[in-house]
């Protein structure tokens, strides 16, 4: 059945890390307990678990379900071929970059416009991440999708989102980011061409940063972040497809699987409006680390060093004195996954890193500006300067990145990225 693409009204349910609840029918959700005998209305009760039963109170992530059939209601699933999919196996110290990812040309959805484009650790070990690239222009008609293997993070680059959930629909323009816990059942439907990029998180949830001697008021804040109100739609037969230890499986089911009247938890999905990212920076000289712009992060087993932080450099004042003031040449312990969402990045203004461009610098690999921005940032006169025409984003991991036979072999990769090094004069040195 074609549904119509329709605006979803702003989530007002709101609170990063809050115990949050939802009814899309009044008297659908149980007062004072969990699991009744006999559930409202003939529902069923249903507990989705994002963390270990025993993980402590702070960090213990699950939400109870109230839906018209148990999610267990489904025959066995079977394994289904995704070209898209296909493993990360080429590790290389060589610096990546790839132009624009390309539009399909022929109706394709969500699913089959995904593309793994690099990699680092285990799903099945619970380490690192996987990182897509997506192109689509046609809703997900009758399929839904879940990952077994991690939390998802959807960053639209071109398009809008409409995401259908368990637990309700979000919609996700560009300029926001959607947060989907670990197994949640979604459908992404779309009005037009879209494209993207879409983290899966092996590891520890995501959560808000320390935010140290900030302060309590910096940087993403946890009532930012919206959830969907509960919600539910018509039956119709739909196929479900599982990711598991990074294979694909699918079952039929008769019946939708967004059909939860009632919700409450602390595992839920999320939107994020990234021009409400409150940046921090310098008031006298030097760049700060680019760690002061996480947004999420994903700790790992080292204090300290994560899993995965998601890092946002948005529209900001630059005013440091005496300072070079793009980000400096630099070789990091973390690999770093870069996409521009939209205008230019001040370390890339010699051209070449698009809207929709992506680069990788894996772990201790030299980077920094190429020629044409260090020229620009040493002969500038230091004037305050608002930094508003680009929005960009990296995944920062402490793995190094793997990449798939597509991004090797994608016709978007600039093989000629080195070049953005070239033209360096040697220092004048007595």
């Amino acid at each position: 059945m074609n549904r119509p693409f329709a605006p979803v009204a702003a989530a007002r349910l709101a609170g990063f890390g809050n115990h949050l609840a939802s009814e899309a029918v009044p008297g659908a959700l149980p007062v004072g307990r969990n699991s009744p005998q006999r559930p409202a209305f003939g529902l069923y009760a249903e507990q989705l678990s994002g963390t270990a039963f025993t993980a402590p109170r702070h960090e213990n992530r699950r939400s109870w379900l109230y839906r018209r059939r148990p999610s267990a209601m489904h025959g066995p699933f079977a394994e289904v071929s995704h070209p898209g999919l296909a493993p990360a196996r080429h590790l290389s110290p060589n610096r990546e970059r790839w132009s624009p990812h390309p539009l399909p040309d022929a109706p394709t959805d969500w699913l089959d416009g995904l593309t793994l484009w690099a990699a680092t650790g285990s799903a099945a070990e619970g380490t690192g991440v996987s990182i897509f690239l997506y192109a689509c222009s046609a809703p997900m008609e009758g399929r839904a999708f879940a990952s077994a293997d991690g939390e998802w993070l959807l960053v639209p680059q071109q398009g809008r989102l409409r995401l259908m959930t368990e637990f309700g629909p979000l919609d996700v323009p560009p300029g926001h980011i959607a947060l989907l816990p670990r197994g949640v059942r979604f459908r992404v439907e779309v009005d037009g061409p879209a494209r993207g990029w879409a983290l899966e998180n092996h590891g520890s949830p995501f959560r808000l940063p320390e935010l140290g001697p900030l302060g309590a008021n910096a940087l993403a804040s946890p009532r930012d972040f919206e959830a969907p109100h509960a919600a539910f739609e018509p039956d119709g037969p739909t196929r479900l497809y599982l990711k598991l230890g990074g294979r694909l499986f699918a079952t039929d089911l008769p019946h939708s699987p967004f059909d939860v009247a009632a919700w409450h938890g602390t595992l839920v999905p999320f939107r994020y409006d990234l021009a409400r990212f409150n940046a921090m920076g310098t008031v006298s000289f030097d760049h700060p680390d680019p760690s002061i712009f996480t947004v999420l992060t994903s700790p790992s087993d080292t204090p300290g060093t994560a899993n995965c932080d998601v890092v946002l450099f948005p529209p900001r004042w630059m005013v440091a004195e005496d300072t070079f003031r793009p980000p400096w040449f630099h070789r990091n312990v973390m690999s770093e996954f870069m996409g521009l969402i939209s205008g230019t990045y001040d370390a890339k203004e010699g051209g070449g890193f698009a809207p929709g461009g992506s680069s990788l610098h894996n772990r201790m690999v030299a980077h920094g500006p190429d020629v044409e921005s260090w020229r620009r940032a040493t002969e500038a006169e230091l004037a305050p300067v608002k930094l508003d025409q680009g929005l960009a984003f990296m995944f920062e991991t402490r793995g190094p990145l793997a990449l798939s036979d597509a991004a090797l072999a994608h016709p978007s990769r600039q093989r000629d990225y080195d070049a953005a090094w070239n033209g360096f004069p040697p220092a004048r040195l007595p």
